[in-house]
């Protein structure tokens, strides 16, 4: 693995590690869907950094799957992977983290639907990035 890859894995591990901490607790679902969505863009942009390919400051995962796709398509449900997606916020107030495009949290069940999503996505890259 280059090293200009390692740095965005070793942020990713710690996404997948905290949402996966987080993730028995009903109270935390927004801050797994974050974590998760954080961990995927993360594992998506150190695959594109370990193909020589130009991270864009983007955080926008079905754009950054799409240039995955021009490597390698993963295969992946790119419905949930959209759903995802639209956790993200770049706003760090007490209204948006974590919420759905509804306003509502996650379930719990959304909760573990995202977290297995995100374990998924990290195989996969662990897969081709020997």
């Amino acid at each position: 693995m280059k090293d200009k890859t390692s740095g965005w894995v070793f942020f990713a591990e710690k996404d997948v590690i905290a949402a996966s901490t987080l993730i028995d607790n009903a109270e935390l679902t927004g801050e797994v869907a974050f974590h998760c969505q954080q961990a995927i863009e993360k594992y998506f942009k150190a695959y594109l950094a370990e193909n020589n390919k130009q991270v864009r400051k983007i955080h926008d995962l079905v754009k950054l799957y799409s240039e995955i796709k021009n490597i390698s398509d993963w295969n992946i449900d790119e419905i949930l992977l959209e759903d995802i997606g639209k956790i993200y916020t770049e706003s760090r107030y007490p209204d948006d983290i974590g919420i759905k495009p509804d306003g509502l949290l996650p379930t719990q069940e959304e909760a573990q639907k995202y977290l297995d999503f995100t374990k998924k996505i990290e195989n996969i890259f662990k897969d081709l990035v020997k």
